[in-house]
């Protein structure tokens, strides 16, 4: 059996119970923390809290040779831990298919998600979200500027009004992770007096939410890591009234994004 168990957002305590007592009764433990990571804790952390050992792997060894893993799935009991949920990436299911393809059961044991959280710490409704999109560092993509890629999906999601989740780029190798001020101050250029919302440590006792003008964002600090941004569609009233109480967002710039 290989079993995907999503770790949650913030710390070792942030599983659930039945993802807790999988990682507990494996054979061997197996995790990546390239697509995200937890915020709250460490490897070790993790490792003191559910009495196992966590063998960390990076892109290449996972999405590349994950022979070995496969190899201990089909004699036993395999755990494979991911930040948030454990589907989010196609890392993953790619993995979860080359396991079917030799035979192998698998399980999936959801966390809760990044694009949950933006929803129920912002108050902005769930089902009025669009396409989501990642920003990445320049570095990562070799370019200048945002990807046009990022600026189509952001106007076509205002276009039909909805709320677009950007997921901030993560580079583990240097251990940097993108702040939600960057990728306002990025996304101003396109749309400088736009509603944005930053998300940061979703999942973490003490979350921030904070809505403004994107150029506004773009010069405050959020702390640590991880951050995300929402760029709103039209607001209902309910979620006007969200912002303002949870976001402290402006009255004038929710007047400009109220509904019709």
């Amino acid at each position: 059996m290989l079993t995907f168990v999503g770790l949650g957002l913030y710390d070792e305590r942030s599983i659930t119970v039945a993802g807790r007592d999988a990682v507990r009764a494996a054979d061997r433990v197996v995790a990546e923390f390239y697509t995200s990571k937890l915020a709250g804790a460490t490897v070790t952390d993790l490792e003191s809290y559910h009495g196992v050992d966590v063998e960390v792997r990076d892109r290449a060894s996972v999405e590349q040779s994950p022979g070995d893993v496969l190899d201990d799935a089909a004699d036993g009991d395999v755990v494979f831990l991911t930040a948030g949920d454990t589907m989010i990436s196609t890392t993953h299911v790619d993995l979860r298919l080359r396991a079917h393809d030799r035979g192998i059961d698998t399980r999936v044991i959801h966390g809760t998600t990044a694009q949950t959280a933006a929803s129920s710490l912002t108050g902005l409704q769930n089902y009025r979200f669009g396409k989501a999109t990642t920003l990445p560092f320049e570095r990562s993509t070799g370019g200048e500027g945002v990807p046009g890629s990022v600026i189509d999906v952001v106007r076509e999601n205002r276009e039909r009004n909805l709320h677009t989740l950007v997921f901030l780029d993560i580079d583990a190798v240097a251990d940097d992770y993108m702040a939600a001020s960057t990728a306002a101050e990025r996304l101003a250029d396109a749309y400088e007096d736009t509603l944005g919302v930053a998300v940061a440590r979703a999942g973490s006792p003490s979350p921030v939410v904070r809505a403004d003008r994107l150029s506004t964002l773009a010069d405050e600090s959020f702390g640590d890591p991880l951050h995300l941004l929402v760029v709103p569609g039209s607001l209902h009233h309910v979620e006007r009234d969200a912002l303002a109480e949870l976001g402290g967002a402006p009255a004038a710039v929710l007047d400009e994004h109220a509904a019709d």
